[in-house]
């Protein structure tokens, strides 16, 4: 059986964010062709299908290391900020974009809520792992 692990990250994201792109209600918010991913960012995303990808990137993230919450997938996204001379220095990246796709991903049942321990988050749904299991099945083709 071959899961997300088996195959390549970026090829795996790319052909999740074409599949994403086919369902109805994952769609992209007006303001995000202006607004930059994160504070460590100077210029937003010149990207055709940005918002595909960082919902498929969120959605291989979740597989991997759910339950994860906003907080920490604003570190994973996060980078270093250019301070001119003073050091770089470490920025997460901004969360209303990371909101706004686990809140699209949810509505379509491929991630829900849930607590496991002590660790509260997103998790997938086995809707979601089907859909990024069959998208890694046929790439390994």
């Amino acid at each position: 059986m071959v899961t997300v692990y088996d195959v390549n990250p970026n090829s795996l994201i790319n052909k999740a964010a074409e599949e994403l792109k086919k369902i109805d209600s994952i769609k992209a918010p007006a303001w995000v062709s202006f607004a930059k991913t994160g504070v460590q960012k100077e210029r937003p995303s010149t990207e055709k299908d940005f918002w595909y990808k960082r919902c498929a990137s969120v959605l291989r993230k979740i597989y991997i290391y759910g339950p994860i919450g906003v907080s920490k997938l604003r570190v994973k996204y996060g980078g270093r900020k250019n301070r001119g001379t003073k050091p770089d220095a470490f920025r997460k990246a901004g969360g209303n974009i990371i909101r706004k796709v686990l809140q699209q991903l949810e509505k379509n049942e491929l991630i829900r809520q849930a607590e496991v321990g002590v660790h509260k988050g997103r998790v997938i749904t086995p809707k979601g792992k089907k859909f990024l299991d069959s998208t890694a099945k046929s790439l390994k083709k």
